[in-house]
């Protein structure tokens, strides 16, 4: 298997955490309804390649995302390597905490908006209401002893309300943080960012006291840019990146939003910033190989392209 020169930066960090979307964001908008077997399957490959956090699956009604609508099922499947506070699903509400609860979780994130059109458009309220929605499941779940994602989706562009000021995402930002919970991720919902609009988020972010240890951040790569903006956020000390095997993802709220950052290409770019990650790239290609043969379609993943079709 070919691998990149290591070339280390001293302003990239020596390890990264890959935060594995793979089996919830990567699947939840995809034609092909996959059998909780599969699913299954598919977050253990993932966890034997040495990826330690991965969001498992959603508990939301079926009827809005028909591909999530096996989560009990499959964290049952998956036992106690479903659980835990390094394998969060997402929850909308009361209701879906109080689903994860019963299966047992031990990490859950909550997906708000910071633009109005978007929180209609996902949760039917405004940001608002979307906060206030929040907030009995931040408490709830912290009480129960559970770790704790905060999502702001749209920090970059919307594609209803078009450039989303800075200031805004920043006071959606700090209102999630505010309901306690121990992570907030930045989304690049549809893809429009580019490293120095991340750079200016971040540094707006850091005057208002929100650490870059406190954030992860979840690029899609509509334009390309996902990589690139990767490798900004790190170099403002970001430690904690999305990413979804074969570059699996989309959104069935926002129909320009394509793929995640494909885990393999950013394993690939941390092999030759030697940065450590963790992870056997050579079986996440193989695991991304295998899903792209369940899907029916090849991976976007150009790393997977590259090393699948050479036999790694």
């Amino acid at each position: 298997m070919s691998l990149p020169q290591v070339e280390p930066s001293s302003v990239m960090p020596d390890r990264i955490t890959i935060y594995e979307v793979g089996p919830r964001d990567g699947l939840q908008n995809e034609k092909t309804i996959l059998s909780t077997d599969v699913k299954a399957q598919f977050v253990r490959r993932l966890v034997a390649t040495g990826l330690q956090t991965i969001e498992t699956t959603s508990f939301v009604p079926a009827a809005w995302v028909p591909q999530m609508g096996d989560a009990p099922q499959l964290l049952e499947q998956l036992g106690d390597l479903g659980r835990g506070a390094d394998r969060p699903v997402l929850v909308p509400n009361e209701r879906g905490l109080d689903a994860a609860l019963a299966a047992g979780v031990g990490a859950v994130a909550v997906f708000g908006s910071a633009t109005e059109t978007f929180a209609q458009k996902n949760l039917n309220r405004s940001v608002e209401e979307s906060l206030r929605m929040f907030a009995p499941v931040v408490e709830r779940a912290r009480a129960a002893g559970l770790w704790v994602r905060a999502y702001v989706s749209m920090c970059f562009g919307d594609p209803w309300e078009g450039a989303v000021p800075i200031d805004q995402v920043v006071t959606v930002c700090e209102a999630m943080l505010a309901l306690g919970a121990d992570q907030l991720c930045l989304g690049d919902t549809i893809g429009t960012g580019t490293p120095g609009h991340v750079v200016r988020l971040l540094d707006a972010l850091a005057e208002k006291g929100i650490a870059p240890a406190t954030l992860g951040v979840h690029f899609h790569d509509t334009y390309g840019q996902a990589l690139s903006n990767t490798l900004a956020a790190l170099a403002k000390g970001v430690r904690t990146v999305d990413a979804s095997a074969g570059g699996l993802g989309g959104c069935p709220y926002a129909k320009s939003a394509t793929g995640n950052l494909a885990t393999e290409d950013l394993v690939w770019a941390c092999r030759g910033l030697g940065i450590e990650t963790g992870v056997d790239l050579t079986e996440l290609v193989a695991t991304s190989v295998w899903m792209a043969g369940q899907l029916g379609r090849p991976s976007p993943s150009r790393v997977v392209r590259a090393l699948g079709d050479s036999g790694q």
